[in-house]
């Protein structure tokens, strides 16, 4: 049974600012080695739920973070960026399950640490055949091109309701209650570490016991619909072959097959910044 744990940073236990999550920060430090704390209690989780392969994607930022040197040495880690799967890099038809560890609410969401889809700076919502979605869903829908369910997600109290109201009865870990965007009841590394490990333990044997949800698998072809910011991103993303440009500041694009459709997203943002 191989697993890929898929991580990013803003869910991570005690971020609540971008000043935690910022490489040029002097925080950072601190919590780039809490993210790696929280994805090796994943990796031993999912081991004693009876994985035999465990892949890791570094997927914040430039995918530089989680420490190797201090990674569980039975896992492989994906690092740096672009990759061609990006958040989920590693997942293929070969991969059983995923884990999503360190996630956060989309973009406006209301009680979600550092909320956002993709880029807080250029995009203002995201929909995928018409509903709103963010990294969470993109990426789940990406596992789902290749058959593979999410079976857990930590982070915050509101991307765990939206991971289960998406992907059904997943194991959620909530290592933080969020009040504000940038304000939360934040449980200790050493405690949130341990109901990390433990969820991932229950989801690895839930799998292998036949009890996970679904794959996330998205109708084709997947219409994405992108709110940007400002017009001029909308100007620059119009130059994309086949967007359509809806008002000032939607885009859309229709997309063959749901990796086409993850990468014209991460184009998108990549243009759209300018």
């Amino acid at each position: 049974m191989k697993i890929l744990i898929a991580a990013d940073m803003e869910g991570i236990s005690g971020v609540v600012h971008w000043d935690h999550v910022d490489p040029a920060h002097g925080e950072y430090a601190r919590f780039r080695r809490l993210m790696t704390g929280d994805v090796n209690a994943a990796v031993r989780g999912a081991y004693d739920g009876g994985a035999d392969q465990v892949v890791i994607a570094d997927g914040h930022s430039r995918g530089r973070n989680i420490l190797i040197e201090e990674t569980d040495p039975r896992a492989v880690l994906n690092s740096g960026s672009p990759s061609p799967l990006s958040m989920v890099q590693g997942c293929n038809a070969e991969v059983s399950a995923a884990m999503f560890v360190g996630y956060h609410a989309r973009v406006g969401s209301h009680n979600g640490i550092l909320d956002h889809t993709w880029s807080s700076s250029t995009i203002g919502d995201v929909r995928l055949n018409g509903r709103s979605i963010g990294e969470t869903g993109m990426n789940a829908a990406v596992c789902g091109h290749y058959g593979v369910p999410v079976i857990l997600i930590s982070g915050d109290q509101t991307v765990c309701a939206e991971a289960t109201e998406l992907l059904g009865p997943i194991e959620t870990v909530v290592v933080k209650q969020a009040s504000g965007r940038m304000a939360a009841e934040c449980l200790s590394p050493e405690v949130a570490q341990l109901r990390i490990y433990e969820g991932a333990k229950r989801a690895a044997s839930r799998f292998r016991a036949g009890q996970a949800p679904q794959p996330l698998r998205i109708p084709t072809p997947a219409t994405l619909t992108l709110d940007l910011v400002s017009s001029d991103m909308a100007d620059r993303l119009e130059l994309l072959q086949g967007a359509r440009r809806l008002d000032g500041k939607q885009i859309e694009i229709v997309a063959e097959d749901m990796l086409i459709a993850y990468r014209l997203l991460r184009a998108a943002v990549m243009l759209a910044r300018g």
